[in-house]
C-alpha cells in the first residue's frame, strides 16, 4: 500500500478525482474540445505532446491542489513523461498534493452480449510494476455497458474483480469502471444488475484487499448506497459519461458519498487559446463546480 497520507487522502479527503487519461483514440476529440485541431501535430507522439501540454497546464493550475482534487488518473504516456523536470506522478503528488492513478487498460473488445470487455492487458505485471516504482497509488480499468444483460454484465464484472486482485497483489488500489452508456433504454435495469453482480464480486474479496468503483450516475438517486458503505469499497467516484458538466453535477448531488471523477466535464470550456489568468479563472470556476456537487451529499 502506498504512504498513509495518500491512503488517508482519498478514503477520507473531501474533493474529487481528476480523469486526466485519455488514451489513443480519445485523444483527438479531446484535443478539438481543446482548441487544437488535427492540422497541429502530424503524427501520434505530437499529438502525445500537445494533450500532455494540456494535462501539464491543468495541474499547474492554482485551483488544482488537494484540497479539492484529491486525485488525479493519469495516462500511461503521462506517468512517462515529466512535468517540469520531474516524472507527472511525483509532480503532481509533491507540488499539488493530488494522488496519482494509472489507467491500465488497453481498449475495449467488441460489443458482445450487450457489453464491451476490455482488451486482454499484454504485459499487466510489468505495467503495474513499473507504476508502484514510479509512485502511483492505484490503477484503473474501464469496460462499458449497453444493455441490461444478465450475463453480460456479470462477465464485465467478473473481468474488472479479476484484473482488480492482479493489481492488489502489487499493493495498488484498482478503481473498477463497469460504465453504463447513458444514452440506452434499459440503463436503469442495468444499473440494478450491474449494484448486484459488484456486491457478489466485493462479498467475495478478503478483509483488507478493499477498491474503488467508479460508476456511471444511476436514474435512480442512490442506488449505490450500499457500495457507497460496503467494508471493501474504498470510495465510489462518479464518471460524467457525456452529460454536460451541470447535469453532472446535478445528479452527483443527488446521491450521497459518491464523488466525481469527471474528464469530458472537467475540461468542458478549457482553450488553448485562452491566456493563463482566464484559462486559471476557468479552471478554478470549474474545480469548485465539481467540488461543491462532490460534498453536496
Amino acid at each position: 500500500m502506498s504512504n498513509s497520507e495518500q491512503l488517508e487522502q482519498i478514503r477520507n479527503g473531501n474533493g474529487f478525482i481528476a480523469a486526466l487519461d485519455q488514451s489513443g483514440g480519445s485523444t483527438p476529440k479531446a484535443l478539438r474540445l481543446y482548441g487544437v485541431e488535427e492540422d497541429a501535430y502530424a503524427n501520434d507522439e505530437e499529438m502525445f505532446d500537445q494533450i500532455h501540454q494540456m494535462r501539464t497546464r491543468i495541474v499547474k493550475a492554482p485551483a488544482f491542489n488537494g484540497k479539492k482534487v484529491i486525485g488525479a488518473i493519469l495516462f500511461e504516456k503521462t506517468m512517462d513523461r515529466e512535468m517540469d523536470g520531474v516524472p507527472s506522478g511525483q509532480f503532481i503528488w509533491e507540488d499539488s498534493g493530488v494522488v496519482p492513478f494509472l489507467k491500465i487498460d488497453k481498449g475495449l473488445e467488441a460489443e458482445a452480449d450487450g457489453v464491451q470487455l476490455m482488451k486482454h492487458i499484454g504485459g499487466l505485471d510489468a505495467l503495474l510494476k513499473r507504476g508502484r516504482d514510479k509512485g502511483m497509488f492505484g490503477t484503473k480499468m474501464r469496460s462499458v455497458i449497453s444493455a441490461a444483460s444478465e450475463t453480460g454484465i456479470a462477465a464485465i464484472a467478473a473481468q474488472q474483480f479479476d484484473v482488480g486482485r492482479q493489481v492488489l497483489g502489487y499493493g495498488l488500489v484498482p478503481i473498477i469502471e463497469p460504465e453504463v452508456t447513458i444514452s440506452i433504454t434499459d440503463k436503469a435495469k442495468a444499473e440494478a444488475i450491474l449494484l448486484a453482480e459488484l456486491t457478489k464480486q466485493l462479498d467475495a474479496l478478503p478483509e483488507g484487499k478493499d477498491v474503488m468503483l467508479k460508476l456511471t450516475l444511476p436514474e435512480v438517486a442512490n442506488l449505490y448506497a450500499p457500495l457507497v458503505s460496503h467494508p471493501r469499497v474504498m470510495r465510489v467516484v462518479a464518471l460524467s459519461g457525456g452529460y454536460s458538466r451541470e447535469e453532472a453535477n446535478n445528479r452527483l448531488s443527488q446521491n450521497a458519498g459518491v464523488i466525481a471523477s469527471f474528464s469530458r466535464a472537467l475540461t468542458e470550456g478549457l482553450s488553448a487559446q485562452q491566456s493563463d489568468a482566464e484559462f486559471n479563472e476557468m479552471i478554478a470556476g470549474t474545480i469548485d463546480s465539481i467540488y461543491d456537487a462532490s460534498v453536496a451529499g
